[in-house]
């Protein structure tokens, strides 16, 4: 197995550190908001990776951390009325739902900043002791310059950063590319041996990463937009308090754009991944998410989340048999060319043109095709159980009804009401032209005694 190393630029053999046991760390939410479908593509890529390395006989163990205490939450906390820690546990239960409602696993661990405050401050007198680090009026900052691989992992020389460095007002820096491990905060601090304050964004990682997975993992990931400064300072805190390499695998997933520009809070340009699931279904965003190789950015737009969708019923509407477990799956040609494609960097987009071959021989009734097709489609965490309807999926079928009936029908219990009374006048043009019209926007009529349910096709 192949991945691309951001800190070498290269595509380098995956060798863990253990054997087959592979530690996982990546950078979770900042919880003060929806998450968008930004956030969406970081976390169904590393949930990607997370299922094929399991896939492949691989002991992972993922954590993914939650930022809860962070400049943007007390912001928030100040407008709203609220404690941080209200604020915080809001938004972490909507990230939470968000996840779940787009099929992404949950993390072997899942370590919240605010428990983990004793291991950054234990990291920061390390620090210190050695050199690496000052304090500065309860301000603590990292010396940059000290640490000589600095700007290695964002190919940026120092001279390069200096020549945009600058002191703000009220810092005591040495130098201005020194960044805060720990900064003065009275009213919402932490006692600490520097007074009272609050950890730096870095520091959390650093000290989450090496509590539960230890001082060298194998995979560090996020987004492209983290790799500096939040991944080049983890990586000069956690090597010179550690005294040992820090990560061996930096993998790094691309922006999502909207009219080429990235998809971001601070830019206002972002969807909520609750806005999307109203229009699309987690698998279409998955597909939207997959098509693309992961390192590459991905360019949002309707028309290519409509095209994702047609590529999921291609596969979700594949014949269906029941799925056979005696079925060798590792001796199919089908298994071997996904394996040669997640291989080689986690080529998803080669994956699907294999799932694809796989649905069309389902449809022709090749034993063992969808049993494959399956188990296949599930690495790449698609879900085969029925969908939920959309809203909009709703509202554009009860629009159909009604233009073809020329009546108004303001929900789906309104409309079986309309068409059961049909049926028993024996109005069989009205229910079937209901029945039909909704089959138009992918939603089917069952029928039984116990009345007429409705499901996506």
């Amino acid at each position: 197995m192949k991945l691309y190393n951001s800190y070498t630029n290269q595509l380098e053999d995956f060798t863990p550190i253990d054997g087959n046991k592979v530690k996982m760390y990546v950078c979770g939410p900042t919880v003060y908001d929806y998450a968008h479908l930004g956030h969406a593509r970081c976390y169904i890529t590393w949930d990607v990776l997370y299922r094929y390395l399991k896939f492949r006989g691989y002991d992972v163990t993922y954590c993914r951390n939650v930022t809860d205490v962070d400049d943007k939450i007390l912001k928030k906390a100040e407008t709203e009325g609220k404690t941080p820690e209200e604020v915080s546990q809001y938004w972490y239960k909507q990230f939470d739902k968000s996840m779940k409602a787009l099929n992404v696993s949950k993390p072997d661990i899942e370590p919240f900043a605010t428990k983990t405050i004793g291991e950054m401050i234990s990291i920061i007198k390390d620090l210190i002791s050695k050199g690496f680090a000052y304090e500065a009026d309860g301000d603590v900052y990292f010396r940059v310059k000290k640490f000589p691989k600095y700007g290695y992992l964002s190919k940026q020389p120092i001279d390069k950063l200096e020549s945009g460095a600058r002191i703000e007002i009220g810092e005591h820096k040495e130098d201005p590319l020194d960044f805060a491990l720990w900064k003065k905060d009275e009213k919402f601090g932490y006692n600490s041996p520097w007074g009272v304050g609050r950890p730096g964004w870095h520091i959390e990682c650093s000290a989450m990463s090496r509590k539960y997975l230890g001082k060298t993992i194998d995979i560090h990931a996020g987004g492209a937009d983290l790799v500096f400064p939040h991944h080049e300072n983890e990586i000069a805190q956690s090597e010179c308090a550690n005294g040992c390499k820090f990560v061996n695998y930096w993998l790094h997933n691309g922006f999502v754009t909207i009219n080429k520009e990235k998809m971001s809070k601070s830019l206002g340009n972002f969807l909520t991944i609750d806005d999307l699931l109203k229009k699309f279904d987690a698998n279409t965003i998955r597909f939207f998410i997959l098509t693309n190789h992961y390192r590459m950015p991905v360019e949002f737009s309707d028309e290519a989340l409509e095209s994702a969708r047609s590529g999921v019923k291609r596969l979700l509407n594949a014949k269906r048999t029941p799925v056979d477990e005696s079925f060798n799956i590792e001796t199919s040609p089908a298994y071997k060319q996904f394996i040669e494609a997640m291989d080689e960097d986690l080529n998803t987009s080669r994956a699907l043109a294999v799932l694809f071959d796989l649905a069309n021989r389902a449809n022709k009734d090749e034993k063992g095709a969808f049993t494959l097709l399956f188990k296949l489609a599930s690495v790449l965490g698609f879900s085969f159980d029925k969908q939920e309807l959309s809203q909009e999926t709703i509202k554009n079928a009860l629009a159909n009804v009604s233009t073809k009936l020329n009546e108004k029908f303001d929900s789906m219990e309104d409309l079986i009401a309309y068409r059961k009374k049909a049926r028993e006048e024996k109005n069989w043009s009205v229910a079937d032209t209901i029945r039909l019209s909704l089959d138009e926007c992918g939603i089917v009529l069952k029928d039984s005694k116990e009345g007429t349910t409705w499901e996506s096709k």
